[in-house]
């Protein structure tokens, strides 16, 4: 088309845009990027965007929901690689693909879903799913990479690497602890508090608690986890534990804190 049918408006749960053909600018959250053919956006949850197209474009939306991303470890391990990227850079706004091998590969992957997606043949819908875990992995390597890009140009490798083992490991408290975490770095388990945050500003136990915090807001507002699951998943003793945890730094219990977002979202 030459003008955007769809005009600005809030992003529900992820969305894909692959840039087929044509040239123009998206505005993000206020702000406007340039698109061209190949190009592949990311749009998180209550993204607010719109299009100008500057030339005639052609679109494509692979638009996900919660019950996707429940089903199948592929698609969990991605959720977490986003939720990771959450935390370290601010949103993904400009094309998430960095290397130009896997912008080509990216190209083929879409080509192929386009054909299968017309075509209709035998297995095509499991084909489908299959291309779309593909392109899944494409982008959550590109995202890896560009998490370890932004960290490293913030601090210091050594605390860059600190980071990146938090949010591996953030599910496991055991391992979050500082003696664990100096022994892992070569780091004195008293000297770890304060070099990490000579490099980032925050203590250790300051960076755990934030980022734990915004994982379990992701789970609240975007899964129908219950309570107990998403406390289990992090490694609280049991819900009551995580109630005092979010509701000391919230002010408001998990169970509230849903509810209100659930108003928001109707």
């Amino acid at each position: 088309m030459d003008v955007c049918p769809r005009g600005e408006h809030s992003i529900s749960f992820f969305e894909l845009v692959y840039i087929v053909s044509g040239r123009g600018f998206q505005n993000i959250n206020g702000n406007n990027y340039n698109y061209n053919p190949g190009n592949l956006f990311l749009l998180k949850p209550e993204d607010s965007h719109k299009f100008t197209f500057e030339t005639t474009t052609q679109l494509f939306f692979i638009k996900f929901n919660r019950v996707f991303f429940q089903s199948n470890t592929i698609e969990n391990t991605f959720l977490k690689r986003i939720e990771q990227a959450f935390s370290s850079i601010n949103g993904f706004e400009n094309c998430i693909i960095n290397k130009k091998e896997d912008g080509k590969l990216i190209e083929h992957l879409m080509q192929s879903l386009f054909m299968e997606i017309k075509n209709e043949k035998l297995y095509s819908k499991e084909i489908v799913y299959l291309l779309v875990q593909s392109i899944l992995t494409v982008v959550a390597r590109n995202l890896n990479a560009k998490i370890s890009i932004i960290l490293n140009e913030k601090t210091e490798n050594k605390a860059a690497n600190m980071i990146n083992y938090v949010h591996i490991y953030i599910y496991q408290p055991e391992k979050l602890k500082a003696e664990k975490i100096g022994e892992v770095f070569g780091v004195s388990k008293t000297y770890v508090g304060r070099y990490f945050k000579n490099q980032t500003g925050k203590t250790l136990n300051e960076y755990v608690t934030d980022y734990k915090i915004k994982l379990i807001e992701n789970r609240l507002k975007h899964s129908e986890m219950k309570i107990n699951e998403i406390a289990d998943e992090f490694g609280f003793t049991d819900k009551s534990h995580m109630n005092r945890f979010f509701k000391k730094l919230n002010k408001i219990s998990p169970s509230a804190f849903r509810n209100e977002n659930l108003k928001r979202t109707y």
